[in-house]
């Protein structure tokens, strides 16, 4: 990979336009569903529904948040669920961690589309999200209504306090994994630039993600094609 001084530098596509937006979609109704829902979480942090125009309408908008969220990570769900399932290399990569965090590239192995850690995520959030998802339901007047009358049963109180209990312990949880995620996109310098260009340098990908670099480079002879 190497490059004439004053050339620019050659870049690789790493997302298309369709799979940037639904990124988007899923960080922005991420984001938003964590204010609202710390907003209603505390008293001490109820202040914050005055970015949604009040209580009221935090407590309403929060449910349909989700739903966005839902159905934006099942769109990002069905395109990378396939780059990101385990490999051999994955349990490498994680037995050399401390090569990972010193930023020792040159003793991890070839790493594909996505390294261990980056899978981890993928695959915490999903199920997650579809634990807040369903707990969710049940603390929500609209849809708990619904589903209990699609399924034919009545939700006691006991459920629904369990549900409480489950659907907040699991948004802290995705909340620390986002916080890890949003961290290590500005950590490691140029990904961010795969989220909001499409692309990233040859450089970059041959040092972090050089078997995944390897496959596109071969997809043409004329050089690297778009990757979902």
């Amino acid at each position: 990979m190497s490059q004439h001084k004053g050339e620019a530098p050659l870049q690789v596509p790493r997302y298309s336009g369709s799979a940037r937006i639904n990124h988007w979609v899923v960080a922005i109704s991420f984001v938003l569903l964590m204010i609202s829902g710390l907003a209603l979480f505390h008293p001490s942090l109820y202040w914050l529904t005055g970015l949604f125009g009040g209580g009221p309408t935090a407590r309403w908008l929060h449910p349909w948040l989700g739903v966005v969220l839902v159905i934006g990570f099942l769109g990002l769900f069905l395109r990378f669920f396939v780059a990101n399932l385990p490999e051999r290399t994955d349990w490498v990569w994680l037995a050399r961690l401390r090569h990972v965090l010193a930023g020792r590239e040159e003793y991890l192995p070839e790493v594909g589309k996505y390294n261990a850690g980056q899978k981890f995520v993928f695959w915490a959030q999903a199920f997650l999200v579809l634990v807040m998802f369903v707990t969710g339901i049940g603390l929500w007047p609209v849809g708990l209504a619904y589903f209990e009358q699609l399924l034919g049963f009545k939700a006691t109180i006991d459920q629904r306090r369990l549900a409480a209990v489950i659907h907040a312990g699991a948004a802290v949880l995705t909340i620390a994994i986002w916080i890890i995620h949003v961290y290590a996109a500005i950590w490691v310098r140029g990904t961010i630039s795969a989220m909001t260009r499409g692309t990233v340098t040859g450089g970059w990908a041959w040092r972090h993600h050089r078997k995944w670099l390897r496959k596109e480079i071969g997809k043409e002879p004329g050089g690297p094609q778009p990757a979902e």
